[in-house]
Formats: C-alpha cells, structure tokens, sequence
C-alpha cells in the first residue's frame, strides 16, 4: 500500500514537468518525491529516458522506473493550435513550471516564461538549459558530456590521467537536477512571503564550473594569485583506491592524529615527525611520497584487514564498492536504501528510496512512474476541458492516452 498522494512538505504544490532526458526529470521526480503533484507533460512519443532499454513493455524503461515516480503523465503534441492552448491553461495553473527546451522553442510555442507569468504572475517559471541566457554559447544544445568538457571536468581527469576524459556518471545532469530543486524551494519561500513568483535560469555550465571551482580555484582565488590554481591533493595520480592484498580499499587518514595513528599501525611512528607529513600543509605539499608509501603498505593486509584496523582507530576507511552489488551491503540493507516492490504493470522492481530522511514530512513513493499519456483524461478534465474537446483532441492525434 503507498502512503497517500497528498502527504508530503509540497503538499498542495501543483508542478510542471516540461522536461526531457535527465536533469529536468530528476529535478521534477525530487519534487514529486517531496509531495508535489507533478504532472509530466510529454510528447506524444516520450523521450530517451522513458523509451530506451532495458525494458519489460516500451515505454517503461528501467531508469524511467525511478525516475519518473511520483508523476502523472499527459501526452501532448504541442505543435497543435488546442493542444498548446491546453498546455498552456495547465502552465498557468501550476505553482511550478520546470523546463529545459530551449528558449526560442519555448518562445515559438507562447509557453515562455514571460508569456506565462503576464497572464499567471504567481508561477515559479524555472528554465534549465545549458548556457546562460546571455552568453554568446545561449543557444548551443547541451548534454551531458559537453558540460563535463567545457566546465572541466575533463580536464581535471586529464590532470592524472594521460588524456582528457568522461567521469562514467551523468554528473552534470544529477547536480544541475538537484540545483533545480533547490532552486524551485527558494522561490516558492520567496513566495509564500512575497506572494510574488518568479523566472528563475539554471545553466549547466555556470553551475558546473562553479561547483568545480569549489576545492580547485585554490591560489588563484587571489589577485594577484597566491599559488598555482588546483588542490593538488585532487591532481596527484596516486590518489586513488589502494590495492590490497585481495582487493582494493579506500584508505583516508586524513588530520594529523589519524597520520599519526595510520604511522604507527604501520610500523612507522617516525614518520609523523617527518617534515614533509607533519601537517596538512606539508602533507599536501609532499602528497606524491605519501600516497606512493601508502600504496606500498596497502598491499601488506586484506580490505578486511584494513577496515577493521582503521576503524579500531577511528580513521576513514572503506572498501570500494562495487555497484551491482550494492544491496548487498550491509550498510546500505540496514537503511533501507532499497526496497522490492510492485509496479501494476510492469510488476517487480528495486525501488531506489530518497536517501533523505525527514521527521515530520517525509519523502515517499506516492505514485509509480505512469504509462506515456496514463492521466491525459484526468488533468486535461483539472484545467477544464470538457469530454466532447479531449475526444477531439485524441482523435485528432493531437493529444495522447494509454489507450492510444
């Protein structure tokens, strides 16, 4: 039994998802996830993330089971005259609007930010692309591994690898999803004490560079710089999962009295009054030698055998994991983190919970991921549609349900 679509702190927040691929839909889902009734406003095909494989039936993909819960889903071909003047009704009767297509597109269409908030001033009209609106990049397309170049990621990589590369994750896509999020909160709090809503950008490359720059604008924060830029404890090839000696394992003394416990476990206390690994500055400065020693007496003891004497002396320590087997972890078991559960069309799945935890407003698996088109009917019906004009528009192919 799911806990009831109106619980939640978002409760009574009525969202928008106009969005594609990944970012927007993570974004919408946290949402969703929070409480909000989001209603996914598709095309009548669906997008990558919904079509692609594996898959049990088309259209439910595997990462569309997680990522578009706690959703309703309307299927609309917004090229048609009443189709868009329904999409339209819809955006101007939300709280939240969230989109990543393009702003001239938008623009073409008359859903553009500032065509929906002069007749809805209320709404929060959240546009995400990939460059600032007014930067000469505004209107390159953008996905995911073009971000992870241009805001430097992949240089970064280069910097200890032999070559620029690709993290294997669509980072960008999950941060700027979560900066959305974060986003859309802040102005629905400006707006409940302002009463006013607002247009809000999340560019993908200003917000990765940005996030890269955190640890590694270092000295060059500075004018003139007072060091080299990057955090060199970030940049040295020999930071990195250690080998033991049946595996592999992240070993992390990190303070001074985790240095100097690691030291002595390993049979080297003198080498806490070494110069170079006297203090977290000198340590960084010298962090090649260290981590070159480290990595010679990672291989002197099993994964097991460091985690459980690291751990008896209170220093950072973990296995690497391996991902395709992350239920069984026992950590990751005891949370909870993933729960078996049953989808009413495309039976058993692994539902991956909001990591999360609230006491008094919990996030929940409310709604499963909806078929393309499922609540067409329903919500074409909520901004007032009668049942002569959705039977129009569904035959004419201009909008789509389940049944078709």
């Amino acid at each position: 039994m799911l806990p009831p679509a109106n619980s939640g702190a978002l409760n009574g927040f009525r969202v928008v998802d106009l969005t594609t691929v990944l970012m927007g839909p993570l974004a919408a889902r946290i949402l969703g996830d929070l409480g909000a009734d989001v209603i996914r406003l598709e095309s009548l095909e669906g997008d990558s993330s919904r079509n692609s494989l594996p898959a049990r039936t088309p259209g439910m993909s595997s990462m569309a089971m997680n990522l578009q819960r706690n959703k309703r889903s309307i299927a609309l071909d917004l090229k048609d005259p009443t189709a868009r003047s329904a999409a339209f009704r819809l955006l101007c009767g939300a709280d939240v609007v969230v989109t990543n297509m393009r702003r001239g597109a938008l623009a073409r269409l008359g859903l553009d930010p500032d065509t929906v908030r002069a007749a809805a001033p209320s709404v929060v009209y959240c546009v995400a692309n990939g460059y600032g609106s007014d930067g000469p990049y505004a209107d390159r397309p953008a996905y995911d591994d073009a971000i992870q170049a241009g805001s430097g990621i992949s240089w970064l990589i280069g910097q200890v690898q032999d070559r620029p590369g690709y993290l294997p994750a669509i980072i960008a896509d999950k941060v700027c999803g979560m900066t959305i999020a974060q986003a859309v909160l802040a102005a629905l709090l400006h707006r409940a004490r302002t009463g006013r809503g607002q247009t809000i950008e999340v560019p993908m490359l200003e917000t990765m560079v940005a996030f890269n720059l955190i640890e590694h604008q270092r000295g060059a924060t500075f004018d003139p710089p007072l060091a080299p830029f990057g955090y060199d404890r970030l940049l040295t090839p020999y930071r990195r999962p250690f080998r033991s000696a049946d595996g592999w394992v992240a070993l992390l003394p990190y303070n001074n009295a985790h240095w100097a416990a690691f030291f002595a476990l390993c049979e080297r206390p003198d080498l806490a009054a070494d110069p170079r690994f006297a203090d977290h500055n000198a340590r960084i400065a010298n962090v090649d030698a260290l981590y070159r020693w480290v990595d010679e007496v990672a291989a002197t003891r099993t994964t097991d055998a460091w985690v459980d004497a690291c751990e008896a002396h209170g220093i950072p320590v973990m296995p690497v994991l391996d991902l395709a087997h992350a239920a069984d972890d026992p950590h990751l078991a005891a949370v909870g983190l993933f729960e078996h559960v049953e989808h009413p069309t495309e039976g058993a799945y692994v539902h991956v919970r909001d990591a999360v935890r609230y006491s008094d407003s919990p996030s929940a698996l409310r709604r499963f991921t909806p078929r393309l088109g499922e609540h067409t009917v329903e919500v074409l019906t909520e901004v007032g549609l009668d049942t002569t004009q959705i039977e129009a528009l569904v035959a004419s192919g201009a909008a789509r349900t389940t049944a078709t």
